[in-house]
Order: C-alpha cells, then structure tokens, then sequence
C-alpha cells in the first residue's frame, strides 16, 4: 500500500485549482457589487448637470418626508415624478 500514488484531490495540485475557483468567485462576486463597493467612483456626474442636481435634490427632500413618516410610498412616487417635471421644466426653458 506504500507505493500506490494519492487521490488527485489530496494531491497540492488539487488545492491550487480549489484556490483558484475561490479566487474567481470573490472576484466576480466584487465586480457584481462594485457600485456597492466604490459608490463614489462609479456614481454618475450630477455636479455639471443641472436637472441632475435638481431631481438628486428634490429627491432627496422627499426622501426625508418619506423617512419622517410625512408621506407614503404611493405619494412619495407622485411627488418625485412632479419634481422631475419641474426640473426638467426649469432647466430646459
């Protein structure tokens, strides 16, 4: 029994292609979640567009009555999609 070779998966070999395959994975995972990760690298310019610093704006407003409890989804929806309208309006005429 001395001589006979290992199962290929307790060979180093087998371990390396394991820790390759974990590799991968955390890097796909990381590319999957990389706006999560880095927001501030991948968010989109609104300093140069003023309808996008309007909308980001009013939208946060909304967004803090919403968490306040002043309003509810349904309404918190209206109102953003009149913000939009209302920027939109602003900005271009």
């Amino acid at each position: 029994m001395a001589g006979s070779p290992a199962p290929f998966l307790d060979r180093p070999l087998a371990r390396l292609i394991a820790l390759g395959v974990a590799l991968l994975c955390i890097a796909v995972l990381a590319w999957l979640h990389r706006v999560d990760l880095l927001p501030a690298r991948f968010a989109p310019e609104v300093a140069d567009d003023p309808f996008a610093r309007c909308v980001a704006e009013r939208a946060g407003e909304i967004d803090g009555m919403l968490a306040e409890g002043l309003i509810d989804q349904p309404r918190a929806d209206l109102f953003k999609s009149r913000a939009e309208a209302m920027c939109r309006a602003e900005t271009q005429g």
